[in-house]
């Protein structure tokens, strides 16, 4: 099973999103579409922004988390997010 590290933007609200997920598809769908609850329902709609792909769950959760740091929250948008501006 491979496991997504995933980043979203709100253009709408120049907000990101960090996850992991073994369904993209599912995943995305809930942030845009099938959500009632949660952080990312106030920020709709989201683009995808990046994709990195991971055997290991735990190689996933470890991505994230590093992405969701000050550094990698920089990184994002830095050297990804600008490409969607």
């Amino acid at each position: 099973m491979n496991h997504k590290v995933y980043v979203l933007y709100s253009k709408l609200h120049n907000k990101l999103y960090i996850g992991y997920t073994s369904n993209l598809f599912n995943r995305l769908n809930h942030h845009n579409h099938k959500g009632v609850k949660g952080w990312t329902i106030r920020y709709r709609p989201w683009i995808l922004i990046h994709i990195e792909e991971f055997i290991a769950k735990k190689e996933a959760m470890n991505r994230e988390k590093a992405l969701k740091s000050g550094k990698g929250r920089e990184y994002i948008r830095q050297k990804i997010l600008p490409y969607y501006l």
